[in-house]
C-alpha cells in the first residue's frame, strides 16, 4: 500500500471511529481547533482545570498541549493531563506556540518536553529552531523569519530534534516537513492565506492529534493531518469569489475539511519522501 493510500484509509479510519481528542489550548483559537476537530469527524474536548484534566485525558485518544495563553494553573494541567496520557499510551502531541518569546514560555516548553513522552511536535520554523537550541526570531508569538532563510539546513535541526526527544518533529511554513529518526516528507500542499486567518496552526494541531488517535504510527498520523490542512487550504480558496476574502475563506476551510472524502484527498496530496537519514547537525548551546 502507498503513502497516499494510507493517508486515505486514516481520513476513514478519524470518520469511522470518532476519536475523542482531549485539546488543553489556547483561548483566542479553542473554539476553531473545536470545530475543525469535529469537521475531520472526531469529537473534541477541553478540560483544563488541573482538578480534571488527567481524569478527562485517561479517557481521551489523543492529547494536545498548546501553550499558546500561558497562566499560572495551564502548565500543572498540562503536566497532569500529559501524565495520565502517558499512562495510557495515548498520543500527546505538542505545540509550543511563541516558545522562545519570553522566559516563562520557554521555561514551559521545556519542563514539558522533560517529563513526558511526547508523540509529535508540530511548530513553525522558529519555534521548532528555539527547541532546537537555535536562535531565532519571534515577534509576540509569530515567526519572523524568511520561509527561504536556512531552508537546507530545517531537515537536520527537525531530525536532531526528533532523535533528542524521540518523536515526530513537523515545521509548518510554506511547505511542511514531518521527520522521525528515520522518515523524512515534504507536503506541498496549502494557499497563502492558511498563514493569514489567526489559528491555522493550532488547528493543524487538532487535526495531527485526530489522526494520530487511529494510527498506531504518528508519523503518518502527523502527514495525515497536515496534508488536510494543506489541501482543505486549497479547496477553500478556489471557491472563492470577487468580493470574497479572508472571513470568507476561513468559513471554506471548515466546510473544505467537512466534505473531504479519502479518495478526493488522496488525489490531491502531493507529497516528497525519503527514508534516507537527512544530514546532521550539531546542537546550539
Amino acid at each position: 500500500m502507498n503513502l497516499k493510500q494510507q493517508l486515505a484509509e486514516a481520513l476513514e479510519r478519524v470518520q469511522a471511529q470518532n476519536p475523542l481528542i482531549h485539546q488543553l489550548t489556547n483561548f483566542v483559537t479553542a473554539n476553531d481547533c473545536a470545530n475543525v476537530t469535529l469537521a475531520l469527524g472526531a469529537s473534541p474536548v477541553m478540560a483544563d482545570d488541573p482538578g480534571e484534566a488527567a481524569e478527562m485525558s485517561s479517557a481521551a485518544d489523543a492529547l494536545v498541549l498548546n501553550i499558546g495563553t500561558l497562566d499560572h494553573s495551564r502548565l500543572p494541567a498540562m503536566l497532569l493531563a500529559g501524565q495520565a496520557a502517558a499512562e495510557k499510551g495515548i498520543p500527546i502531541i505538542f505545540d509550543p506556540v511563541g516558545v522562545g518569546a519570553t522566559a516563562l514560555r520557554s521555561a514551559a516548553a521545556q519542563e514539558i518536553i522533560r517529563c513526558l513522552p511526547l508523540s509529535v511536535i508540530r511548530g513553525n520554523r522558529s519555534e521548532i529552531k528555539q527547541l532546537a537550541g537555535f536562535a531565532s526570531v519571534i515577534k509576540g508569538v509569530d515567526a519572523q523569519e524568511d520561509d527561504d532563510e536556512e531552508i537546507n539546513d530545517l531537515p537536520a535541526i527537525a531530525r536532531d530534534l526528533a532523535q533528542r526527544l524521540d518523536c515526530v518533529v513537523c515545521v509548518t511554513g510554506r511547505q511542511d516537513l514531518v521527520v522521525d529518526k528515520h522518515r523524512l516528507c515534504l507536503i506541498s500542499n496549502g494557499h497563502p492565506f492558511l498563514s493569514r486567518i489567526t489559528g491555522t496552526g493550532c488547528m493543524a494541531s487538532a487535526l495531527i492529534a485526530s489522526c494520530c488517535a487511529v494510527c498506531g504510527d504518528p508519523f503518518l498520523g502527523a502527514i495525515t493531518g497536515l496534508t488536510v490542512m494543506g489541501v482543505a487550504g486549497e479547496t477553500a480558496q478556489a471557491t472563492l469569489r470577487e468580493g470574497e476574502g479572508l472571513g470568507t475563506f476561513r468559513l471554506r476551510l471548515f466546510d473544505a475539511i467537512s466534505t473531504l472524502t479519502p479518495e478526493t484527498f488522496a488525489a490531491k496530496a502531493r507529497l516528497t519522501t525519503t527514508i534516507k537519514e537527512a544530514p546532521s547537525c550539531r546542537y546550539a548551546n
